[in-house]
C-alpha cells in the first residue's frame, strides 16, 4: 500500500510538472524574442516591427497565463503530496522558492500588465524597457526554480541537524552558486529559446505557405533563425557542461545514461546506440565511439568513470556506514543533551551517509536490523531504469543537433539568399514545431528519473518523502488533475490556433504616421541617397 502511494504521488507530480513545462520553454523564449523585436522597432521606427512585437506578444501572453496557473498548482503539491519532504528539507528548498516569488514572479506579473495595456500610454522607449523587464522576470523565475531543483541533485550548503531531524542551510552562497544549478539553468533557458525560435519559425513558414503576412513572416524567420542558431549551439555546449557536472555529482545517473555496467579504462568510450539489458547487466549490439565519454565526462584522458556495478558496491558500503550514523542518531534522539560526546562524534563522522540507511526502510522498520541480503537489495535500488534513460537521452541529443541544422539553414537563406525559402523547407519548419517540446520533456525525464530512488540525492529517498495519503485520495486528485489540465491544454491550443489563424493586425495609425514621415523625407531630400524616389520601401517594411 505504501509503495502504491509513492508511485501514485510520483505519477501525479510527474504529470503536473511535465504539463507545466509545456508552457515554460515558450514563455522563456518568446519573452526575449518579443523584446528583441520591440528594440528593433525603437531603433528603426518601422511599424512592421511594432506589429511583430504585438502579434508574438499576444501569443506569449496566452502561454504565460496558463503557465502561471499550472505552476502554482504544481508548487502546492509539495505540501499536499510531499509533506515529509517539505518538513525535512524545507529550510533549504523553501528559500529559493520564496526568492522566486519575491524577485521574479512579482516583477514579471507587474510588468506583463504594462506590456499589454501600455502600448498607447507609454513612450516607445518606456514600453521597450517594460518588454525587457518582462523577459528578465521570466528568466529570473526559472533561475530560482532551477536553483531549488539543482540543490535536490547536489545538496550543498546544508547539513542534517540530529536535534531537529531536519536539513538546515549552512551557506546560502553555496546553494545559490551550486554548479549543478548553474549549468541546469543555462541549459534549460537555452532550450526554451530554441523552443520559441522553432515555434516562431514554424508559424512564420505557415504564413509564407499561405501567402499571408509575408513581410512579418520573413522578418520573423530572420529573427528566429539568428536567435535560434545561437541558442541551439549553446544548448549543446551547455549540455556538455551538464554532463561534466554529472560526472562529479551524479555518477550513477551518468553511468545509467551510458549503460556503462563495468568501469572502463580511461578514457571511456561513448555508446552511440545499443540495447541495454538491466537484468543481464550488458548492452547488446552496442556501437561505441572511442574516448568520447571520457572526454565529455572528465575533460581528461586519464580520469576513470565508474561503472554501475562498481557504484552499486560503493553504495552498499555507504549503506553500512549509514547504519552506523542511524544508530548514533537514535542514541542522540533518546538521550538528547545527555548523549555522550563520542556518540555525536560518531554521527558526525558518518552523517553524510545517513540517507543511504533510509533506503533500508523499504524493507525493514529499523535499518539496524537489516540483513546482508536487504543491504544488497537496497544498494541495487540505487540503479535507475537504464533503458529508458539511455534512449531518452539519445533522442534528446539527436533532436538538439537537428535544431542546429534547421536554424543554420534558415539563417543562411535569410542572410545570403534574400529571405527566399523553398516550399519544402517551409513545410519542414511547420512539421518540426512539436520537436523542441519533445526534447525538453525528455530532458526533464532524464534529470528527474535519473535521480531515483532519491528526491534529494544521497539525503532523502523518494519512498520516505510522501504525505500520509490513501490510494483513494491520490486516485481522485490524479483524475481531477488530468481532467483539469486536459481542459487547460485544449483552451491553450484553441486560443493559439485562433490567433495564429487571425494573424497580426496592422496598426493603421502607426502606419499613417510612418507614411507621413516617409513622404516628408522624400519632399525635403535632395534626390540622392536611400530616400530618393525609387529607393523607398513600402510602409509595411
Amino acid at each position: 500500500m505504501e509503495l502504491d502511494v509513492v508511485e501514485l504521488s510520483r505519477l501525479q507530480f510527474a504529470m503536473t510538472a511535465m504539463f507545466h513545462f509545456l508552457f515554460v520553454p515558450l514563455t522563456l523564449g518568446l519573452s526575449l524574442i518579443v523584446a528583441i523585436m520591440e528594440t528593433v522597432y525603437v531603433m528603426t521606427n518601422r511599424p512592421i516591427w511594432r506589429q511583430m512585437a504585438k502579434f508574438w506578444g499576444m501569443l506569449f501572453g496566452i502561454n504565460f497565463v496558463l503557465g502561471v496557473a499550472t505552476g502554482i498548482t504544481m508548487e502546492f503539491q509539495f505540501g499536499m503530496n510531499w509533506s515529509y519532504y517539505s518538513h525535512y528539507v524545507g529550510d533549504v528548498f523553501g528559500a529559493p522558492l520564496a526568492m522566486e516569488g519575491l524577485m521574479a514572479f512579482f516583477l514579471e506579473a507587474t510588468f506583463v500588465g504594462l506590456f499589454f495595456f501600455g502600448w498607447d500610454k507609454l513612450s516607445k522607449v518606456q514600453h521597450m524597457v517594460v518588454a525587457w523587464l518582462v523577459a528578465l522576470g521570466s528568466n529570473f523565475s526559472a533561475l530560482w526554480i532551477l536553483i531549488a531543483n539543482g540543490w535536490m541533485a547536489n545538496p550543498v550548503g546544508a547539513e542534517f541537524n540530529p536535534d531537529t531531524m531536519r536539513m538546515e542551510m549552512t551557506s546560502f552562497f553555496d546553494v545559490l552558486f551550486n554548479e549543478v544549478a548553474q549549468s541546469k539553468f543555462v541549459h534549460t533557458v537555452s532550450a526554451g529559446y530554441v523552443t520559441a525560435s522553432v515555434f516562431v519559425l514554424g508559424v512564420s513558414a505557415l504564413y509564407l505557405l499561405q501567402r499571408r503576412h509575408e513581410n512579418l513572416a520573413r522578418r520573423s524567420i530572420a529573427v528566429a533563425a539568428s536567435f535560434g542558431l545561437a541558442s541551439a549551439l549553446s544548448v549543446v555546449v551547455l549540455g556538455d557542461e551538464s554532463g561534466y557536472s554529472a560526472s562529479q555529482t551524479q555518477k550513477m545517473k551518468l553511468a545509467a545514461i551510458e549503460a556503462m555496467w563495468q568501469t572502463e579504462p580511461a578514457p571511456a568510450p561513448f555508446t552511440l546506440v545499443g540495447f541495454p539489458d538491466q537484468e543481464a547487466r550488458e548492452t547488446h549490439y552496442a556501437i561505441h565511439i572511442p574516448w568520447a565519454m571520457g572526454l565529455i565526462g572528465t575533460r581528461s584522458l586519464d580520469t576513470v568513470i565508474p561503472g554501475i556495478n562498481e557504484l552499486v558496491a560503493d553504495n552498499a558500503q555507504k549503506i553500512e556506514r549509514g547504519i552506523i550514523a542511524y544508530d548514533a542518531l537514535m542514541t542522540i534522539r533518546a538521550e538528547r543533551d545527555a548523549a555522550p560526546a563520542e556518540v555525536r562524534a560518531t554521527f558526525e563522522q558518518h552523517s553524510d551517509d545517513l540517507g543511504y540507511a533510509f533506503l533500508l526502510m523499504r524493507y525493514v522498520d529499523d535499518p539496524r536490523e537489516a540483513t546482508p541480503e536487504q543491504i544488497a537489495q537496497a544498494a541495487e535500488d540505487t540503479v535507475p531504469g537504464v533503458a529508458p534513460l539511455f534512449w531518452a537521452f539519445r533522442i534528446m541529443v539527436g533532436l538538439g543537433f537537428s535544431f542546429i541544422a534547421v536554424m543554420l539553414y534558415f539563417f543562411y537563406r535569410a542572410s545570403f539568399k534574400g529571405m527566399n525559402f523553398p516550399r519544402w523547407s517551409l513545410y519542414g519548419a511547420v512539421a518540426i514545431i512539436p520537436a523542441p517540446w519533445i526534447a525538453a520533456e525528455l530532458g526533464w525525464f532524464v534529470a528527474e528519473y535519473g535521480r531515483q530512488p532519491w528526491t534529494v540525492d544521497g539525503v532523502l529517498p523518494t519512498a520516505l518523502s510522501v504525505s500520509h495519503l490513501s490510494v483513494t485520495d491520490l486516485l481522485i486528485t490524479l483524475t481531477g488533475f488530468v481532467i483539469f489540465y486536459t481542459v487547460l491544454f485544449v483552451i491553450e491550443v484553441s486560443l493559439m490556433v485562433k490567433y495564429i489563424r487571425k494573424g497580426p493586425t496592422q496598426d493603421v495609425e502607426e502606419t499613417r504616421k510612418w507614411q507621413e514621415r516617409h513622404e516628408h523625407r522624400l519632399r525635403t531630400h535632395d534626390g540622392k541617397g536611400p530616400f530618393a524616389p525609387g529607393a523607398a520601401s513600402t510602409p509595411a517594411e
